[in-house]
This record gives structure tokens, C-alpha cells and sequence, in this order.
């Protein structure tokens, strides 16, 4: 016991000399764990060392051969414990482990998170998916049979699956850019209604978010739901003013159970890319980066709310007398509650027996909501990203009512300005000018073939623009292949845009069967697009673009007369500013630090080769010269700027502070 007592007070003492000499040599901080063993190391190896060099004691030379003997071996012994923090920054980096108070929630949640796994799996075989997973088979490569049969079974697996992946389904059934035409179709039969929860665990959450029961905040609340679906449930309610409103409430723990299922869909993305070529070829991982993305905004009712305040303030719904927003009511919403106005109608889907005989006009109730989507996409540059006949009333005035706001896109002016000049081009049935504006809106690569592009995207127009051409999923599956063919990227938000319109085709062909969304598009452009080029337009755009160049032109004259008088004198001269970004220099300055250690190290090293191979000199020792002493001294030097900087290649960037 009292050995090792002693052991451990010894270690103690090493670390107090060990841990700042070593932090300070290698210019990084390690943990307390590893400087311990390293300091270990240190004082296991002081005295071999100090036999390997001097002999077994007693030893008798003088003071200060016994001096310099004691800082060479105290040099060497403290390289061991170097030489060990060094290996261990290579093997397992400092931050690449999870800190001690964390791992037993981190094997907690891996092992939960390891059971969902391989639930998931075990879907995804029984339904014949293994093949693709493993990377033996390639969607795509089926015949139509074939095909048919991967689209059922990977709906049914996605079903079976639960919340997030049945959302997954929905959004892919969107994409026909990466996916079959015939599996996007059969993947949009995707429902996401299930059975409620109970009114017990709905109040609670309710209590919790408003910080009342719901009776107390609301004057009557009806424990009955008018909707549920796999995320949220909607319940009527009255004000205490009377105002009836809706309140749309989170379903109990959907969130951790997302979050979940989010890292798995993630972790097969990874595989799958990492494994398989199409998931290299389709980017899977960027698909389901951007789908998590969506999904944590789904579950964050301010985003919704957000959202909603956004559509309405567009200038396309103050505008329309057809489209309403829902109100809300902002003190009585959170993440998990959303209370908004009550709007009296049917779902659009089921409405055209009600216009027909309501006597309504259902053309205009048609080109209202086209052209109301239109202008969110080429005006707004907010728009509803999901516009299918369930998100959609038909209200007892006779208005529209849009509902569900949680997915909206969003686009930048300069993409808006290009879906605009695209909308022109199309009018005006000009393939280059479709063109020009195409390149715009989309990810081209380094190299495009123009020409083959603008004779693909004018047989394009002339097949689905032309008169009697129904707009529709046929004509965006066209879209969609000239722009793979050409290696061309769609962006995510320009992909939002192509499923909007696809899926307002079907939301219109509900209620107006016959209405012609080609021609609707081309008077929108003619009348919405065009208004741009309107002189009181350009005047207002002139003024705009002149009011912000008009301080430049103030100083311009006398800009240009300081540089003719120094030109004239001989004094002109200009001046380049290299590295003006402090990142920049201070990452140029690490890699001269870093090879200036390395030089530095070499020539060491070199030097005590040297004096190690010069025969005779002073002896320090009977077996020990003062060159040797010299050169070993210049060995250790070498190691510690080598070990530094290994050190610093060897960790982590984020670490390194």
C-alpha cells in the first residue's frame, strides 16, 4: 500500500513539472487522463534512462557532467510521455470521444436508436428492398413490371414504417427529378391519417404550451378532433369574445420519435451513398439533409405561424378577393399549439357538386387560385409548397380558404426575376430566351452544351405549350429529364416550385376539369410579367437604380482628377491588399509555423547525426563524449518540434483551440 502511495505522490509531483512543460512544448491541451499516463511514462523511464547513459550508480564525475546528465535523461524520459500524447492525438483525437457525463445518455438513445434500426431493416427485407439497399440492384433499371413492383413495395415499407417515413414517401413522390415517374406515382398514396391520441395526453400538452387548462383559456373547447393526422390534431374552440377559431395541436412525444427516426434516415443515406452508385448518382444524403431540415420546421409551430404571417402579407393574397388567409392569434400559439381563425367551407376536393350547385363559377374559382400561386412563386417569392385539395376550403362565401402553411417555399429575387423571364420567354414561345433564363434558375455545371439544350427545351415547349397542351406531371417529367440529360442541378427551392405546380394541376382538375393552365400561365406573364416593362415600370425601376448610384457619381469627378494629377505627376501607383481576411492570415501564418518546425527539426536531427559520427572530443563519461552529449541533446530537440508538429496534424480543427 505505502508503495504505491508513494507511486501516486511521485506521479503528482511529474505532473505538476509534466503537464504545463508538455502543453507548452506541443502548443495544444490535452485532457487530464492522458497527461497522467503520460506523466507515468515519464518518471517509468527517468531512471533506465539515466543507467543507459551514465552506468549503475554510484557514478563519479563532476558537477556539471552530472548536471547535463540529469537534463538529458529528464529530456528524454519527458519525449516518452510526448512520443505517447502525440500517438494517442493519432489514434483517438481529443473531442472524437463523448465527455463521461454523456455516455450513458449516448447508450441510451444508441440503444434505442439501434432497435428502430433494425426494426427499419427488418421492413425493408420483408417488403424485398434488401437488393437495393445492398447496392445488388439499381432503381430505375427495372422493366415496367419490375418497377411496379419496387413502387408497392417501397409504399407499403414506408407505411409500415411510421410518421417520418411515410413524410419521406410524400416528399420523394415529389421528386420525379431523382426518382422513377412510376414510383413517385405510386408513392403519392401516401396518407398520413391515423388514429387520435387521447383527450387526456392532447389537454396536457395543451396545459403545458399555454400554461392554463384548456377551459380556462379558451371559453368552450371541444375534446373531439375535426382532423388528425400522424403529426398534429385540429380542435374546435370559441374566444371569450366568441370568436370561434381552430387550435391545431401536436400529437405527445411525436417529436422525439421524429428526431429518431431522422438520424436513421440520415445514417442509411450516408450508407446507401457511401455504398451504392445510385445513391452517389441521386445525392442521397443531400435529399435527406434537406428533408430533416423540413421536418424540424414541421414540428416548430412558430415556423408555421411565421409562415402564415408571410403568405398574408403578400402582395398576391391583398390583392386577390377570391384567397383568404386564416388569422391568427399569436398569444395563444407556441411550438406545440396553433390557434388561428375558424374558416367556415368544405375541402376544394369534395366541392364541385357544391359550386355546381351553388351556381359558381368554377373557372374563376380555377384561375383565382392558379394565378394566386403564381404570383406567391414570381412576385411574393413566398409561396405554398403544398397545395393539394385537403389544404384547400371552399368557404360559404364562396371564397377560398388556404390552409396548412407548415411547408412553404422560399425564393431569393434573383431566382424569382429568372422564373419570370422564363414565364416571358414562354409567352413569347422564344426557346433562347427559355433557355437563358432555365441556366438561372438551376445548377449548371463547368461545361454546357447551349445548343443542345435550347433545341431540347424548344421541342419541349412545342410538345407541352402549344395549343390544347395540358400542363401537368407528364409535362415537369419532361422538364425534369432535359435538365438530368444536360447535367444540370434542380435547387431544392426550384424543385418546391415544380411539385406547387404539379400539384395545384390536380388540385384545379378537382373542381374545373377543363380549365386550361397553359393559357392561364401565359396571361399571367402577359398580364403580372410583362407590367415590369411598363414605362411608368421603368421609370419607377430608373429612379430606384439611380438613387443608389447617385452618391458614387458625386465623388466620381473628383476621383478621377486625384488620379489624373497623379498620373501626370509620375505618383500613380496602386495597391493590392493580399490576404486582407484575418482567417486567411492567421491560417497561412499556422502552415509557416508548421514548416518552419519542421526545417528546423531536420536540421536538428541532421546536426546530431553529425556529431554523432565525428569521432573523439571531451569525455564526459567512459562511455559518453561531449559530442555525443551534444548530439543527443539535438536528437531530443528534433523529436519535440516533430511530435509538435505531428500534434497539430493529428487533431481535430474544432480541438485545437
Amino acid at each position: 500500500m505505502d508503495v504505491v502511495l508513494v507511486g501516486l505522490i511521485n506521479v503528482g509531483v511529474f505532473m505538476v513539472i509534466f503537464v504545463p512543460v508538455s502543453q507548452r512544448l506541443l502548443g495544444v491541451r490535452f485532457g487530464l487522463g492522458r497527461l497522467a499516463i503520460g506523466a507515468g511514462l515519464t518518471l517509468a523511464m527517468f531512471a533506465p534512462l539515466m543507467n543507459a547513459l551514465a552506468g549503475p550508480l554510484p557514478w563519479t564525475g563532476s558537477t556539471g557532467a552530472a548536471i547535463a546528465l540529469l537534463a538529458l535523461d529528464a529530456l528524454c524520459s519527458m519525449l516518452t510521455g510526448l512520443i505517447f500524447l502525440v500517438l494517442a492525438e493519432a489514434v483517438v483525437p481529443t473531442g472524437s470521444l463523448p465527455r463521461a457525463r454523456d455516455l450513458r445518455r449516448d447508450l441510451t438513445g444508441r440503444i434505442a436508436r439501434t432497435k428502430r434500426y433494425l426494426q427499419i431493416l427488418r421492413i425493408a427485407i420483408r417488403h424485398g428492398l434488401g437488393p437495393y439497399l445492398r447496392g445488388r440492384r439499381r432503381p430505375g433499371r427495372e422493366n415496367a413490371a419490375g418497377q411496379a413492383d419496387l413502387a408497392r413495395s417501397l409504399r407499403l415499407a414506408l407505411d409500415e414504417a411510421g410518421v417520418t417515413f411515410v413524410k419521406l414517401g410524400q416528399v420523394l413522390s415529389t421528386r420525379s427529378d431523382v426518382i422513377p415517374a412510376s414510383v413517385a406515382l405510386e408513392l403519392s398514396r401516401l396518407q398520413d391519417q391515423v388514429s387520435p391520441a387521447p383527450w387526456p395526453q392532447i389537454e396536457e400538452v395543451l396545459t403545458q404550451e399555454l400554461g392554463a387548462p384548456p377551459l380556462q383559456v379558451f371559453a368552450e373547447f371541444g375534446p373531439e378532433p375535426l382532423a388528425a393526422a400522424s403529426v398534429a390534431q385540429v380542435y374546435p374552440a370559441r374566444l371569450s369574445d366568441g370568436e370561434q377559431v381552430v387550435v391545431k395541436v401536436q400529437r405527445p412525444g411525436i417529436a422525439s420519435v421524429v428526431e429518431r427516426d431522422l438520424d436513421i434516415v440520415q445514417r442509411l443515406a450516408r450508407t446507401l451513398e457511401r455504398n451504392t452508385d445510385w445513391g452517389r448518382s441521386m445525392g442521397v444524403r443531400a435529399l435527406a439533409a434537406g428533408f430533416a431540415d423540413a421536418m424540424r420546421e414541421e414540428l416548430d409551430f412558430t415556423v408555421e405561424a411565421s409562415n402564415m404571417t408571410s403568405v398574408a402579407a403578400g402582395r398576391t393574397i391583398a390583392a386577390s378577393n377570391d384567397i383568404v388567409v386564416p388569422e391568427l392569434h399569436p398569444r395563444l400559439c407556441s411550438r406545440r399549439v396553433l390557434t388561428m381563425q375558424r374558416l367556415d367551407g368544405i375541402q376544394l376536393g369534395a366541392a364541385a357538386r357544391s359550386i355546381a350547385e351553388r351556381g359558381l363559377d368554377a373557372a374563376r374559382l380555377a384561375k383565382a387560385l392558379f394565378e394566386c400561386l403564381l404570383g406567391q412563386v414570381a412576385i411574393d417569392g413566398v409561396f405554398h409548397a403544398d397545395p393539394h385539395p385537403g389544404n384547400f376550403l371552399l368557404l360559404t362565401d364562396g371564397r377560398i380558404g388556404m390552409l396548412d402553411l407548415g411547408s412553404v417555399g422560399r425564393l431569393d429575387p434573383s431566382t424569382r426575376e429568372a422564373l419570370q423571364r422564363f414565364l416571358l420567354a414562354v409567352d413569347h414561345g422564344d426557346p433562347t430566351a427559355a433557355t437563358d433564363a432555365l441556366l438561372e434558375i438551376v445548377y449548371r455545371p463547368d461545361t454546357v452544351d447551349e445548343q443542345s439544350l435550347e433545341r431540347a427545351v424548344g421541342q419541349f415547349m412545342a410538345r407541352h405549350l402549344g395549343a390544347g397542351a395540358a400542363l401537368g406531371p407528364a409535362m415537369f417529367n419532361d422538364l425534369f429529364k432535359i435538365i438530368t440529360a444536360h447535367g444540370l442541378g434542380v435547387p431544392p427551392e426550384v424543385a418546391a416550385v415544380f411539385r406547387a405546380l404539379a400539384t395545384i394541376e390536380g388540385t384545379i382538375s378537382r373542381i374545373s376539369p377543363g380549365f386550361d393552365l397553359v393559357a392561364a400561365s401565359r396571361q399571367f406573364a402577359a398580364a403580372h410579367v410583362t407590367d415590369r416593362l411598363a414605362p411608368d415600370a421603368l421609370r419607377r425601376t430608373a429612379t430606384e437604380e439611380l438613387a443608389t448610384l447617385l452618391p458614387m457619381l458625386r465623388r466620381l469627378p473628383r476621383r478621377i482628377d486625384r488620379i489624373a494629377a497623379a498620373a501626370e505627376s509620375g505618383r500613380l501607383s496602386v495597391n493590392v491588399r493580399l490576404l486582407a481576411d484575418e482567417r486567411d492570415r492567421r491560417h497561412l501564418t499556422g502552415l509557416l509555423h508548421q514548416a518552419l518546425l519542421a526545417i528546423l527539426g531536420a536540421t536538428a536531427g541532421l546536426m546530431a547525426v553529425l556529431l554523432l559520427g565525428t569521432p573523439g572530443g571531451p569525455q564526459v563519461t567512459s562511455s559518453l563524449s561531449l559530442f555525443q552529449l551534444f548530439a543527443y541533446n539535438l536528437l531530443v530537440i528534433c523529436a519535440v518540434l516533430v511530435l509538435r508538429v505531428l500534434v497539430l496534424v493529428f487533431r481535430l480543427p474544432e480541438s485545437r483551440s
